[in-house]
């Protein structure tokens, strides 16, 4: 793989892309140039759906035979006739006995129908069933089994020319097959997929693969990007046990429904032994021996019961692969995902519950979550809006639903054991929870197998934290249950490499209740309500500073005499931070505050202060300082950045002289000078403190800053934070 332009968490970080559908960004050229025929824009499929109950996956195998260049002129011809085939030949089963009738007296008509085929082994013939029309035993060519295998095992969606010619024997079949073209995928691309993987980098590959799915990937963060991809991983995976629980409006149960053929969605969250697994009266096998992945919608919601046979059997199932009922044990492959909404927040359930609390009270039972390989944090998911569509192309769901589905023959998960070792006091499900997410994000990413070990890295790292998810939340629900440490030890170095989840990062105290937690914000403070409380989020970081009682007595005697300014710049202790994906809690004041408490002198070097939202940033860290200097106190503060953006040059300058006009009044005088050939970011302060941000001031994920009403604009806190580190040195006082 490409390795240039690494990013500091392992990713190969790809050129931010134009998809507005006018332009096409190096991303869709390089796609569509190396996938001809396979790939889609993405935005078309609403446009030429209408009422039509035809799956999304067909929508866009169509579209990318008729919509398939990139300028507009053609894309808007190939969808008006995509249009035009929908509304002529598409089967309404409202509409089969009128297509029926036109059939026979044109003679003969062309459809889009579902074709499922079975062999009649008492006229040696191939007879072929459609769906939305009606009809069945239809004699098939055996050349067209031949060369569609799919038709015998899950049928697909087809285009056919079928024409009527009655004999006059009622024993005969009047229909005729004249002509089919699949309009599904019905073949194994892998090698060519494969092999075009290489053209790509890591992050370019990864952003393709999220506008497959329809969003676009400059919207969301790597962690963000990681874990959509994680709701794939059912497809890919063989025997694979995901749980998501979260708000509503996030998309949990979309994958599962459109996104390939060979997934079933399940609404409601209820289902019987008989659907699922077989049924005794007459021996025929349920939904987990035809599909990849089975996917129970709304699982959550503590009313809802299931019966105690259903559960013991899909605790076996999901252990073993194997269920049994009667006399014969029967083997299946299918994933399960359990999607569902909760009704609360993570600390509300954190301190009140657990994270399973929303499931029925059959399934909160130790011995089913314990099978569990991976909990996805729905919590984390931003609510789907409109923009977050892509325009841009992507893979033909259909295409790349087939290469997952042949991708569950390989085995990826002991890639990483080259390289890394799991703690010894991790259980066997534990392991395997690891090892077959790990394997699923490398077939997804790495197809061919092959990533150095700062590749896999990431994708070991999440797959120990969504295992370690359920294995906490586990010993809250039972306390016989055994702690064990989500560690790995790198080879290269020896180093050992401790694993938390965010929820335990942000909320310690919560996550860890009845106990002491190591290096907490705010000493000797026991665990508050922080439900809702932005406050607790944060840390209670204002009042951790002036929480004198807190302290022992000693050190309430010697801060007594000290104003909050120096009781603030007492706190500066040099410790690297650490900031994780996705994190939360995270302000200036406590990255800054106590390094920059008192001084009457700051630089701030930091070249991208160029874009509106970079400028809030600036006008926010110049609040931050208003509460860290004596307010009978001026404080200095001169910038250092770029001005080389033509898109932003007046903007950035009219915004720096706003805050300059705005804070000088405030007491903290803004002074800016432009040095295109900056790089290096860092904050230096006369208090002796030298600032070394990894990201600059640019340290929150992008949100909607442009609505008041938006509570993330006005608190810090609230706001996720992206992969960083902050580093502090003592330099001369100045």
């Amino acid at each position: 793989m490409n390795e240039q332009g690494m990013s500091q968490n392992g990713w190969i970080e790809s050129p931010e892309h134009n998809t507005d559908g006018n332009s096409l960004s190096a991303l869709d050229v390089k796609t569509t140039d190396l996938f001809p025929g396979v790939t889609v824009r993405k935005d078309l499929v609403n446009k030429v759906k209408g009422n039509a109950l035809v799956p999304s996956y067909v929508l866009e195998f169509l579209l990318s035979a008729y919509a398939t260049n990139t300028d507009q002129a053609s894309i808007e011809s190939g969808v008006d006739r995509v249009r035009a085939i929908l509304t002529n030949n598409y089967v309404h089963r409202e509409e089969a006995n009128l297509i029926q009738s036109k059939i026979r007296e044109k003679g003969s008509h062309r459809i889009i129908d579902r074709v499922q085929v079975a062999l009649n082994e008492k006229t040696d013939l191939y007879e072929a069933t459609f769906s939305n029309l009606g009809i069945s035993q239809v004699i098939v060519d055996p050349s067209l089994v031949k060369a569609y295998p799919k038709l015998l095992v899950t049928g697909i969606w087809c285009m056919c020319q079928i024409g009527y010619a009655y004999s006059g024997d009622p024993r005969e079949v009047p229909w005729q097959l004249l002509q089919l073209k699949p309009v599904q995928m019905s073949r194994d691309d892998r090698e060519n997929y494969m092999q075009q993987r290489s053209q790509f980098t890591d992050g370019e590959w990864i952003d393709l693969l999220m506008q497959s799915i329809g969003f676009n990937s400059d919207l969301f963060s790597d962690r963000a990007k990681l874990l959509h991809l994680v709701r794939m991983v059912p497809f890919v995976e063989r025997n694979y046990n995901l749980v998501e629980l979260g708000p509503k409006g996030t998309g949990k149960s979309h994958i599962y429904s459109e996104f390939s053929p060979h997934g079933m969605l399940i609404s409601g969250g209820e289902v019987t032994v008989a659907k699922l697994f077989v049924n005794n009266s007459n021996g025929h096998l349920g939904l987990v021996g035809y599909w990849d992945t089975v996917a129970f919608d709304e699982f959550a919601g503590k009313a809802k019961k299931a019966g105690r046979d259903l559960v013991d059997i899909m605790k076996n199932y999901m252990a073993n692969k194997s269920f049994s009922r009667g006399v014969e044990t029967f083997q299946g492959e299918a994933s399960m995902a359990f999607v569902g909404n909760t009704s609360h927040n993570v600390p509300y359930m954190l301190k009140n519950s657990d994270l399973f609390e929303e499931l029925p009270k059959q399934y909160h039972d130790p011995a089913f979550l314990d099978r569990i390989h991976f909990y996805l944090p729905g919590w984390e998911f931003e609510q789907i809006r409109s923009e977050m569509f892509t325009s841009g192309f992507g893979f033909v769901v259909d295409y790349l639903a087939e290469i997952l589905h042949n991708l569950r023959d390989a085995d990826y998960s002991d890639r990483f054991e080259k390289y890394f070792e799991l703690s010894s006091t991790l259980s066997t499900r534990d392991k395997d929870g690891i090892k077959k997410t790990f394997s699923g994000l490398m077939k997804l990413i790495y197809p061919d197998g092959n990533a150095s070990p700062e590749q896999m890295e990431p994708l070991l790292r999440c797959a120990i934290e969504g295992r370690k998810r359920v294995k906490d939340q586990l010993c809250r629900i039972d306390s016989t249950m055994e702690e064990v440490e989500f560690t790995y030890k790198r080879a290269s170095d020896g180093e050992v490499v401790a694993v938390q989840t965010l929820e335990e990062l942000d909320y310690p105290q919560l996550y860890w209740r009845g106990r002491v937690v190591e290096n907490s914000e705010d000493e000797g403070e026991a665990e508050s309500s922080v439900a809702g409380d932005a406050e607790a989020i944060a840390g209670n970081e204002a009042g951790a500073s002036e929480n004198v009682n807190a302290l022992p007595v000693a050190r309430q005697q010697e801060t007594a005499t000290m104003t909050p300014v120096e009781r603030l710049a007492a706190k500066a202790d040099g410790k690297q931070w650490e900031l994780v994906e996705n994190q939360r809690g995270i302000t200036y004041y406590k990255l800054f505050g106590p390094y920059l408490a008192g001084a009457k002198k700051i630089v701030v070097e930091d070249a991208y202060v160029r874009k509106p939202y970079q400028l809030r940033n600036l006008a926010e860290f110049l609040e931050m300082l208003l509460r860290c200097k004596n307010p009978d106190e001026d404080v200095a503060v001169h910038l250092v950045t770029g001005h080389n953006d033509p898109e932003f040059v007046d903007a950035q300058v009219n915004g720096l002289d706003e805050l300059v006009s705005t804070f000088s009044q405030l007491g903290v005088n803004l002074t800016y000078e432009f040095r295109d050939t900056l790089h290096d970011r860092s904050i230096t302060s006369d208090t002796g403190w030298q600032i070394l941000p990894g990201r600059g001031l640019d340290i929150f994920q992008k949100f909607i800053d442009g609505d008041w009403l938006n509570p993330l604009l006005r608190h810090q806190q609230l706001r996720r934070v992206k992969e960083c580190k902050v580093t502090y040195r003592r330099i001369d006082e100045k």
